[in-house]
């Protein structure tokens, strides 16, 4: 879901020319970056940690939630590039975690 978001912040949003998504499994975890060459996220917006930002929020959430590390690059004009990083072992039991947050509990319904 953090992936799918990412793809569809870059789509919708970004008003990029390229996309690419690297997906990279190692010995010790999964990593995972999707990069656009758009116009990127308004530092105010990145920084936020309102309601009003819901993907972004989401995200965040997503990956507290199984132990994944989100890290969010972005410069206006430059794009903006979305990093994930999973241990193996919670990557391969990912099916398995549970939706404790609101937020995460709303968008896996809708």
């Amino acid at each position: 879901m953090i992936l799918r978001e990412a793809l569809l912040n870059a789509l919708r949003h970004s008003e990029a020319t390229s996309i690419e998504a690297e997906v990279e499994y190692q010995r010790r975890q999964l990593r995972v970056v999707v990069r656009d060459n758009g116009r990127g996220i308004d530092p105010q917006v990145l920084r936020s940690e309102h309601d009003s930002h819901r993907g972004l929020l989401g995200m965040r959430e997503r990956a507290g939630a199984i132990g994944a590390q989100l890290r969010i690059w972005s410069r206006r004009g430059a794009g903006t590039e979305v990093e994930i990083t999973v241990p193996t072992g919670i990557a391969a039991d990912a099916p398995a975690y549970s939706l404790k947050s609101p937020t995460l509990q709303n968008e896996a319904v809708a």
